[in-house]
């Protein structure tokens, strides 16, 4: 590991303890109380938008690492500003603070398995990481790095220390997202010859990936009959996907491949897009009905 993919890999370890910074004891407590609506949170994450993913790779024919960023993309799980953009757009909070609480901690298991089968599965990204000589077991070194442990050091500061937590959380999130935000713009500048009209069939493809998951979390939620502000928490953890922590593990394990730095920093970009316009749609639309 260069000294970019070192810091890059630190800061998306701060986000991810910035953000559990936020999870309490209560948040599991509500998990026990509701686990039908936190399980219908879960399934397009872990089972409907990974799988869909998969099948698409095995249609279209592109390029193997943008194959394999979409299944890597699709493998994580809901990002961690979801539940801000769950709260602008009036959806039930505590409901998308649960998923994600329990998210992250399948996500330790989940995403390497996901991960691994899938790109096994497909003959184009299979070859191409035998290629690479990439295991794709050193996945779970990346999650226990990137995940597992600031996610169980921001659980610990929450319960033991909530003074400090209350002191640092928010200058400590402030910090981790301009990073990240600086490390993608930066990239973007290095690879500025790249930034042509020639991106744009990427970017359909994250806007078209993007609306995959948003719609499986509204039709999941919807077969299993979930409230309005249900549904909307559940459709914004569907579709927003933790593309920071996907850029980590491309930095740690693959290199930080251009093709799939461009496709999951454009996640990182887009989601945060299509998640504010729904927000934004909800609120006008609940204050036409209450006019």
């Amino acid at each position: 590991m260069n000294a970019q993919q070192l810091i890059l890999s630190l800061v998306l370890a701060t986000m991810v303890f910035s953000v559990s910074l936020e999870l309490r004891i209560e948040d599991f407590r509500r998990v026990a109380q509701s686990p039908r609506a936190v399980v219908c949170g879960l399934i397009p994450q872990f089972i409907l938008l990974p799988v869909g993913t998969w099948l698409a790779t095995l249609v279209l024919d592109l390029p193997a690492n943008i194959e394999a960023a979409m299944i890597l993309v699709a493998a994580c799980p809901g990002g961690s500003l979801s539940n801000v953009i769950t709260h602008m757009g009036r959806g039930n909070t505590a409901l998308s603070v649960s998923i994600s609480a329990v998210a992250s901690v399948i996500a330790l298991f989940a995403t390497p398995f996901n991960f691994s089968w899938m790109i096994a599965a497909n003959p184009e990204t299979a070859s191409w990481l035998r290629q690479l000589s990439i295991d794709p077991s050193g996945i779970w070194l990346s999650l226990v790095a990137l995940l597992g442990i600031p996610l169980a050091l921001g659980l610990v500061f929450s319960h033991r220390l909530p003074a400090l937590t209350q002191r640092i959380r928010k200058p400590l999130g402030n910090f981790a997202v301009a990073a990240l935000i600086l490390f993608i713009v930066a990239g973007l500048i290095k690879e500025r010859q790249l930034l042509t009209l020639g991106l744009l069939p990427t970017l359909l493809i994250v806007v078209l990936h993007n609306a995959s998951g948003l719609f499986l979390g509204w039709a999941t939620s919807m077969a299993m009959g979930m409230s309005a502000r249900d549904r909307r928490a559940i459709m914004i953890e569907g579709g927003m996907q933790n593309s920071g922590l996907a850029l980590g593990i491309i930095a740690v394990q693959f290199g930080s491949d251009l093709g799939m730095v461009t496709l999951a920093s454009l996640w990182g970009i887009w989601h945060i897009v299509s998640g504010l316009g729904l927000a934004i749609y909800w609120k006008k639309k609940d204050a036409r009905l209450v006019g």
